[in-house]
């Protein structure tokens, strides 16, 4: 299915949004903290060709780097709702990852119109574990300062399994591709935020994956910070994966959506 661009008005500017076609429950995809659109290559091209899918990049990041701030959480959710009532006229699935699954929370705890299910990929819980310190925080802002970091980050904490070229090119082009405010407002403020009363307001189907091998969001730090909160979610880990789901598993992402897909049609 061949994708078109579709400029939808935001707060202070537009969010160039990449929509692909189909009938049937459109997948929204939410990238993560140093991704973009392109994060769901893979993931997207083992779909069925007829799929309809909706992506784009985050407010601060990539295509939508010149949006102004804020960049919290709350104008991140804000700037997603407007993209689906703009994109999606009819039931969608939202699909988020680590950062894009927080906002993902956000919108459905609104409970919008025609949201038929959510799909949690390695997402940020909405209870913030112990370990995000402050010291922590501070840290971690520093991640994506420069090409050399950002291949730490790649190499020692984001993956569990080498990435193709093609991807690896991709993250690294990325991750530095952000306004430095929205860069540092995730790991300064967003990840620590505490979403739980917004949470168990969520009230579609929820289908949480986790890397074996992720060690930013580990299946148990999910198990005990976010199913307590969403406590009708699922939670599936995949084999052999870091927090990079979508590039170091498409495949199983593909599959756990389609299954999702098949569930909410009925």
């Amino acid at each position: 299915m061949t994708e078109t661009t579709k400029a939808v008005p935001v707060a202070d500017g537009s969010i160039e949004v990449r929509v692909a076609g189909g009938a049937g429950r459109a997948l929204v995809f939410v990238h993560y903290w140093g991704g973009s659109a392109d994060t769901w290559n893979d993931v997207i091209g083992q779909l069925p060709p007829e799929q309809a899918t909706i992506r784009y990049d985050q407010r601060g990041w990539g295509t939508s780097r010149t949006l102004p701030g804020p960049y919290g959480l709350d104008r991140l959710t804000d700037d997603l709702a407007r993209i689906v009532e703009a994109c999606a006229p009819g039931p969608f699935v939202l699909v988020g990852h680590s950062m894009g699954g927080k906002v993902s929370q956000l919108l459905a705890a609104r409970r919008p119109a025609g949201l038929a299910g959510l799909v949690l990929v390695a997402p940020a819980p909405p209870q913030p574990p112990a370990l995000v310190t402050e010291e922590y925080r501070q840290g971690l802002s520093h991640a994506y300062d420069s090409p050399a970091t950002v291949r730490h980050a790649l190499d020692d904490v984001l993956t569990a399994t080498p990435l193709s070229g093609t991807a690896r090119a991709t993250a690294e082009r990325d991750s530095l591709a952000a306004d430095d405010e929205a860069r540092t407002e995730w790991p300064l403020r967003g990840i620590a935020a505490d979403i739980t009363v917004a949470a168990r307001r969520i009230e579609v189907p929820v289908t949480v994956l986790a890397g074996e091998n992720d060690v930013v969001e580990p299946p148990h730090v999910l198990r005990d910070h976010l199913l307590p909160h969403i406590p009708h979610a699922t939670l599936t880990t995949v084999p052999g994966a870091g927090h990079l789901i979508p590039v170091e598993a498409p495949g199983a992402v593909a599959a756990a959506l389609g299954d999702v897909l098949t569930a909410v049609r009925r």
